[in-house]
């Protein structure tokens, strides 16, 4: 089938389960009745999927606080009762985050709840994101290793036995998002690709990376109108990424200032082309998706695109991010009449 839909990975948390409009949501209950709400939500964000005719699902993140966070949790040498304020992404803004402080180490699985709840709900093909190694170096404060690429390969080797284990648990695609990929550029080339391929090394599953220029934060938003008219930035690592053994590229389209002949340096790989803004609420038509997909078309073969969205839908309107799921999964279908 061709333009198959997925979606970057994350999807607005229930009000009953989390803070809305937010990253960095906090819980709404604790314990037992945490873990019930986030099953719940889980196989919300499944259905929710479903309905809408996507074709490849992710359990939305809905068991997560924060994509790079939710991994972080789950392992030993992070500590989080001293968080410290931090300018992460080249400080395009400041967080706080938790501080490395010994060596790490996995306390055990980290996403086998929500993997096998998603996996046991659905009969789709089912996608699961990890965050890669140089974002969540960017996203924690280094009080051990005093190393960047030291720390990073550390993280990278967690990362590989969660994604092993994932697809134990039945997983289609293990998605790695690395929004630094176009931040550091230089040190892409120089370990950023080594760091990632360590973390999906050995998979048999299909392999992923999510590059994008963020949530459509408003600190993300800023940033964007300094960069100029034309977003050349991935012209220095898609080389490299093309070389690399992971399989899939995520990239935002819509509305993107990415140039999309850059996309023909993807020649080896399939991409994922985000059809839906998410840094919009105007919720796009069938026709504006297929618009989008005929321009990747030029630089891409047809049967190397997936349609979805530019970034995670996490901090949006439910309403809204719904009606573009629906968007996307009827735009898709509308492609494959008018361009199969």
């Amino acid at each position: 089938m061709l333009f198959p839909t997925t979606i970057a990975g994350s999807l607005p948390k229930p009000d009953w389960l989390a803070e809305p409009n937010m990253l960095w949501a906090p819980w709404k209950s604790k314990g037992d009745e945490l873990a019930r709400a986030k099953r719940d939500a889980t196989m919300l964000a499944v259905k929710v999927q479903e309905d809408a005719g996507i074709d490849i699902v992710t359990e939305g993140e809905q068991a997560r606080q924060h994509f790079v966070h939710g991994f972080l949790e789950k392992i030993d040498g992070i500590d989080f009762a001293h968080k410290v304020e931090m300018g992460i992404r080249k400080d395009r803004y400041k967080a706080m985050v938790p501080q490395v402080v010994a060596p790490l180490q996995l306390k055990g699985r980290v996403h086998a709840d929500e993997a096998r709840v998603a996996r046991t709900h659905t009969m789709k093909k089912l996608k699961f994101t990890l965050p890669g190694p140089m974002t969540i170096i960017d996203t924690v404060a280094d009080r051990y290793y005093g190393d960047r690429v030291k720390m990073a390969f550390a993280f990278a080797e967690l990362l590989n036995q969660e994604a092993k284990a994932l697809q134990a648990d039945g997983v289609d695609i293990v998605q790695f998002d690395e929004p630094a990929f176009n931040v550091y550029m230089d040190e892409v080339n120089d370990w950023g690709i080594r760091a990632l391929e360590r973390a999906a090394e050995g998979l048999t599953c299909a392999t992923a990376v999510h590059i994008c220029y963020g949530y459509g934060i408003k600190a993300n938003t800023d940033w964007k109108e300094t960069l100029g008219g034309q977003w050349r930035q991935y012209e220095q690592i898609f080389p490299a990424i093309d070389a690399s053994s992971i399989q899939q590229v995520a990239i935002e389209c819509r509305n993107s200032k990415v140039p999309l002949d850059l996309l023909a340096l993807l020649k080896n790989k399939i991409v994922q082309a985000g059809v839906i803004d998410v840094a919009s609420d105007t919720v796009e038509t069938a026709d504006d998706v297929v618009q989008v997909i005929d321009a990747v078309s030029k630089f891409v073969p047809k049967s190397n695109i997936i349609a979805t969205t530019n970034c995670g839908m996490a901090p949006m309107r439910r309403e809204i991010a719904e009606a573009k799921l629906m968007a996307l999964g009827a735009g898709a279908a509308l492609a494959r009449e008018k361009l199969g």
